[in-house]
């Protein structure tokens, strides 16, 4: 879609107060789209930002679902944008199951949560967006480490495929995208480009996602990645 088919489609962006979700906000706006920041605690640059705020949703939480269903009710949702995620860091001599098992519950069960609940406002032509890693990737796994969010990103990816093909006879396309190394919280800042140059590529990609593409693992550049 692009930005006079944007104008006034209604686009979902979860993990919406920060970082690159804050960043898909401002893209999303600019284009005209009213756009909706779903997040578990709000931030003034969210406020500001002329989204309309959807406060204390955890998208690992089934009876969040379930409010967040009845809030969208009577919206035509154009774009979900599944971006909240998190970040930790396992050895192996060092692992955390708790916070391997978090991750999954947040990186790979919560989009598939949000996808589910929000079904029912989305239509032929919608299109879903998973926010995932090349950290996901098995084949491009050159270090190791990082157990949990490995395994989380690539539940995310399995699941985004199987969605792609769940939902291409509704007519609802479906990317799994990978933002890049970028300059967030989540890393400490340490990326090589901004959260704003992120979505600006990431929504480029949405543009191109269609039915023929649907399930392909993107990098934000529009390379393909590997499995």
């Amino acid at each position: 879609m692009n930005s006079e088919e944007m104008s006034g489609q209604s686009v979902v962006i979860t993990g919406a107060n920060r970082g690159i979700g804050l960043a898909f906000v401002r893209a999303y706006r600019a284009r005209g789209a009213t756009v909706y920041g779903v997040c578990r605690t709000t931030t003034p640059e969210l406020e500001a930002s002329g989204a309309i705020v959807v406060e204390g949703v955890d998208v690992t939480s089934g009876e969040s679902m379930v409010t967040l269903q009845q809030r969208f009710e009577g919206v035509a949702v154009a774009v979900l944008i599944n971006n909240a995620g998190l970040l930790e860091s396992e050895t192996l001599d060092k692992l955390n199951f708790d916070t391997i098992t978090r991750q999954f519950e947040v990186n790979a069960m919560g989009p598939l949560r949000v996808t589910a609940a929000l079904l029912p406002s989305m239509s032929r032509g919608s299109k879903v967006g998973l926010i995932t890693s090349r950290m996901g990737s098995i084949t491009d796994n050159g270090s190791g480490g990082y157990y949990g969010y490995r395994m989380s990103k690539a539940a995310l990816n399995a699941a985004g495929m199987s969605l792609a093909k769940d939902l291409h006879s509704t007519g609802i396309a479906v990317a799994i995208l990978h933002p890049g190394f970028v300059q967030t919280g989540m890393v400490g800042f340490a990326g090589d480009i901004s959260s704003e140059t992120a979505a600006n590529r990431l929504v480029a990609r949405m543009d191109e996602l269609s039915l023929d593409n649907s399930g392909t693992f993107w990098h934000s550049s529009g390379e393909l990645l590997p499995w």
